[in-house]
């Protein structure tokens, strides 16, 4: 067997071109037709490629650039709002699970100090895995899929105090022979590794803020795309050496550097130019733990393994789901969070490496947990495809469905979605003139209310495919999406627009921030909620101080028409700040110099009063008075 690094590479890939498209087709997802690959060529079957300890340490990279992606989508006020999760659920997560599993283990008989280590290394779960299985499925924005990623980010930052309680561990005979877990900066006294650590995070965070955004906007001026790739990658490694240098996790630091760069006019960009390099390696990290699964030894052993996977993921299971009931989640929420993180992670391979090299578990019993741990990320994938097709729609079938048996307009000709303070006011003037309409609410006490007024509204989520079939989405012409959830509104415009393209769309926005974004994703109707209210306002409080009506209206109606042309023109121009404000400002001077005096023609504004309709009416009128006449 070749054991070049290029080779197995080359081996690598091509199991992943056969593989995977097989396995997606088949409905299992890339990431089992990954690890499937890496099993069949490993050493035990094929023997075409070895473990590939070269190749594992590159394909590993593609861990980190994951979370340097995902952080790009996290700006600070999102990550703000989901501190609680994860310390408070983070927090419970690791300690009890890693106290449930240390119990285990001392009931058995093992020491304590391998019961600790044991319990520690055992509480992580796989971040490469869940992450992107949940995002092909598209569970990743779920509260489940979302506590989950609280929970795995936790798990990374505890990778700190892991690694630094793991030498304690050690037994006294064999503290003094262990050889340190990281040369960077192991030679320092506890109080300056820690400082190391603090400087290295504000390093990340600073460096993020204030000193990557102008090289990126130098060499963007270049624009050479590919000096701007190479300083993206140069990034993402450089603070991979900074975080492996002070004893931190690498994606996490990666993370926080994601994280920052959210705000970015720079973001979409990155995103465009790091996301092959990272599926690519993503896919090679896969094929690496498929190819080390131990087959002779699971073999030879399986019933001692198999138990003892089955009994991890279930103690994690366990302790996952009373976590998701204590935080308020949905029972299949709760379902969904328990099996996608009862696997082990990937940095267990680390840990137990260590206890080996401390002399805190034996030979055998780091290859049994070995093997355990691999075949549980092994068997993360199928238990997924198991909660989608079968598990979750139990839930979804158990939820009410009297609305959707019900539903009587499937002819209608509009569709409402939210039947909030916007919805019902645009419901109620469209019934008055005879247009019906079908009003679908997630809020089952809004539409009992509806409905005692004497409209027609039913309870449902808008952005399920059956419940827009049933409502007539087919058959529709219009469907108005008046909800108050800005990243729901998206969701299930993109959701009707993928699947009924024939229908008009119109959006509401709850700010011009909202409204940018909709009309970047290609919608033309875009509304926002405040326009409307404040002209009206401003016609009255001209009215008030003596401006008649007609020109009221016909100055109000001039600014409505140029602020929408305005507003869409600055949408191309969101997420860059510098340009977006020179554009502003040249946008305000402009519409000041037109509302000067003689600054607006009466074909600008006439539109406030357009009579065109009225005038050819009334020639008509005329013309038929005339043919009368002359029959007289």
């Amino acid at each position: 067997m070749n054991t070049s690094p290029l080779f197995q590479t080359f081996i690598y890939l091509a199991a992943a071109v056969v593989a995977v498209p097989i396995s997606k087709r088949a409905g299992f997802g890339s990431v089992l037709g990954y690890l499937l690959a890496g099993v069949l060529i490993g050493p035990h079957l094929l023997g075409w490629a070895g473990k590939g300890e070269d190749v594992s340490h590159f394909a590993e990279f593609g861990v980190i650039m994951m979370l340097f992606l995902i952080g790009l989508e996290l700006q600070p006020k999102v990550l703000w709002k989901l501190r609680v999760p994860i310390i408070g659920l983070g927090t419970l997560q690791v300690t009890l699970t890693a106290a449930v599993i240390a119990a285990g283990a001392a009931a058995l008989g093992l020491p304590w100090r391998a019961a600790i280590a044991i319990g520690l290394t055992l509480a992580m779960s796989s971040t490469a895995i869940v992450l992107q299985s949940l995002q092909e499925k598209r569970l990743d924005k779920t509260a489940g899929g979302q506590s989950g990623f609280s929970v795995l980010l936790f798990q990374d930052i505890a990778v700190i105090p892991i690694l630094a309680l793991l030498p304690l561990l050690a037994s006294p005979d064999a503290a003094g022979s262990a050889k340190p877990v990281h040369d960077g900066v192991a030679s320092l006294s506890p109080g300056l590794q820690a400082l190391s650590v603090l400087a290295a995070v504000v390093g990340v965070i600073a460096g993020g803020r204030f000193l990557a955004r102008p090289v990126f906007r130098f060499i963007a001026g270049s624009r050479l795309r590919e000096v701007f790739t190479a300083f993206a990658l140069f990034l993402v490694v450089g603070i991979t050496l900074l975080m492996e240098k002070v004893g931190m996790s690498p994606a996490l630091g990666a993370f926080l550097a994601g994280v920052m760069l959210a705000d970015s006019e720079y973001r979409h960009e990155l995103e465009g130019d790091i996301e092959p390099f990272k599926g690519l390696l993503l896919g090679l990290f896969f094929i690496t733990v498929g190819a080390g699964v131990d087959l002779p030894y699971i073999a030879s052993h399986a019933g001692l393994v198999l138990g003892l996977v089955a009994a991890i993921m279930a103690v994690k299971a366990g302790v996952l789901y009373g976590l998701g009931m204590i935080f308020r989640l949905e029972k299949a929420q709760g379902v969904l969070l328990a099996l996608s993180l009862c696997q082990v992670g990937e940095f267990a391979f680390v840990l137990l490496g260590l206890t080996e090299q401390f002399h805190v578990l034996q030979g055998d019993g780091v290859r049994l947990l070995v093997a355990a741990v691999a075949l549980s990320m092994v068997a993360t994938p199928p238990l997924l495809i198991l909660l989608e097709k079968t598990i979750l729609p139990r839930f979804t079938r158990a939820a009410p469905k009297r609305e959707m048996d019900t539903i009587e307009s499937e002819d209608a000709p509009v569709i409402i979605a939210g039947f909030g303070r916007m919805g019902n006011m645009i419901g109620r003037l469209l019934e008055i003139n005879k247009v019906r309409t079908t009003v679908l609410d997630h809020d089952s006490e809004v539409v009992d209310v509806v409905r005692k007024l004497g409209l027609r509204a039913y309870y449902g989520d808008a952005s399920r495919l059956d419940l827009l079939h049933a409502a007539g989405a087919a058959k529709a012409k219009v469907f108005i999406l008046a909800i108050d959830d800005p990243v729901k509104t998206i969701e299930i415009a993109e959701t009707v627009r993928k699947h009924f393209p024939h229908l008009e769309i119109l959006c509401r926005a709850s700010d011009r921030n909202d409204g940018y974004g909709l009309v970047n994703l290609g919608f033309q109707y875009v509304f926002r909620e405040t326009m409307g209210t404040s002209l009206d306002m401003a016609f009255q409080a001209l009215r008030l101080v003596g401006v008649r009506g007609h020109h009221a209206h016909r100055v109000v109606q001039a600014f409505r028409t140029y602020n929408e042309a305005a507003f869409r023109d600055m949408a191309k121009h969101w997420g860059d700040r510098k340009t977006f404000m020179e554009q502003m400002r040249g946008k305000i001077r402009e519409g000041e110099n037109l509302f000067k005096e003689g600054g607006i023609t009466q074909s600008e504004v006439d539109a406030a009063w357009d009579n065109t309709a009225l005038r050819e009416g009334m020639r008509g009128v005329m013309a038929e008075a005339e043919v009368k006449a002359l029959d007289q």
